[in-house]
């Protein structure tokens, strides 16, 4: 399995983000346009996609979301538009995480490093978690609900991991977001809110009076009923 698939369309950067990946000690295929990108993904297994959002023809978020409708491969999205709202286009479409340019090279790999780490599956966390009609496989990383099969980023599948392991349980905010971002991830504690809002749409019959994953008032959330 090659470690990341690169789609960007600036052949110097390319070659160059290239030459460093490869220094770390990742494994890499570079595609120039979206069209290349997909194309390799429904024949070769990638561990991570690093994704730049002003592609030829097919942007980057027009990408993630085509992406996201087969595969829950990480897609760490690249771009020199680092506004909040440009930053939240790509959570929406699929990212798993977001990094500004020019980024330093050291931070990309940090990043990569950390999304790859808390993706991967755990020989410990092998038995699958159940509760409220829904399945979650941890070593497939497959979930479904009531038997249908639902499509999660990275990041959605982690949160939910998480709250499955402690249902029942009313986690706090900010230790939902240092197991799943990690304390040395550069996003912040709101995103939680924003991942759970993603779940509550392919998880709860009806969103806006959530069963499956509650709301605790001053703390943070719950999955299932309280203990």
């Amino acid at each position: 399995m090659t470690d990341i698939l690169m789609i960007e369309d600036d052949p110097e950067l390319g070659t160059l983000l290239r030459d460093f990946l490869l220094r770390a000690d990742f494994t890499v295929r570079t595609c120039t346009d979206a069209e290349q990108g997909l194309a390799a993904l429904q024949t070769e297994p990638f561990r991570l996609v690093l994704l730049d959002v002003m592609l030829p023809g097919k942007d980057g978020y027009r990408t993630c979301t085509e992406i996201r409708k087969k595969q829950s491969v990480p897609v760490l999205m690249m771009s020199a538009r680092s506004d909040d709202e440009s930053k939240l286009l790509g959570y929406e479409t699929g990212a798993d995480d977001y990094i500004g340019k020019p980024f330093s090279v050291p931070v990309l790999i940090a990043k990569i490093r950390a999304l790859l780490k808390r993706t991967a599956p755990k020989a410990e966390s092998a038995a699958c978690l159940t509760g409220c009609g829904i399945t979650l496989n941890p070593v497939s990383r497959e979930v479904t609900k009531q038997g249908v099969p639902l499509r999660l980023n990275a990041k959605e599948f982690d949160l939910l991991r998480v709250l499955m392991k402690h249902q029942g349980e009313a986690l706090d905010k900010n230790f939902l977001f240092d197991a799943v971002w990690g304390t040395d991830c550069f996003s912040e504690t709101g995103t939680v809110s924003v991942h759970i809002r993603w779940l509550r749409e392919k998880l709860e019959d009806d969103p806006t009076h959530p069963k499956v994953i509650c709301t605790v008032w001053k703390i943070g959330y719950r999955f299932g009923d309280a203990g």
